[in-house]
């Protein structure tokens, strides 16, 4: 994913995940726009673990995403919640981090709208 972006022209800053999702944290020229780089993103990283055969089946991402903006000051907490989210996700599910993170962020939603958790 790290040489995904660095291909569109995108600073990586952290990328990690657990079992069911992946966090990108990364630095955004102002010519870009998210939904772009997340599309492509998701397109060759779908492919590159499909031609490699990394799972069994077809594998593919989830429709949509979750974008969140952080300033530069938050960049080294922000690095380390996504390094450390096996601890992380032993006292909360990604379910509970998400719609945690859009109240924070006070992003209204419709359920039906929000990804299919896998808990």
């Amino acid at each position: 994913m790290s040489g995904i972006l660095k291909n569109d022209n995108v600073f990586p800053l952290s990328i990690g995940g657990w079992r069911d999702h992946v966090h990108v944290f990364f630095e955004l020229l102002s010519s870009l726009r998210v939904s772009d780089v997340m599309r492509d993103l998701k397109a060759v990283s779908s492919k590159w673990i499909n031609d490699n055969r990394f799972v069994k089946g077809k594998f593919q991402w989830q429709e949509g995403y979750g974008a969140f903006s952080y300033s530069r000051s938050q960049r080294n907490e922000v690095i380390q919640y996504i390094m450390n989210q096996e601890k992380h996700h032993q006292l909360k599910t990604f379910k509970e981090e998400y719609l945690d993170m859009l109240m924070k962020f006070e992003i209204e939603y419709k359920d039906e709208y929000v990804f299919d958790f896998y808990d």
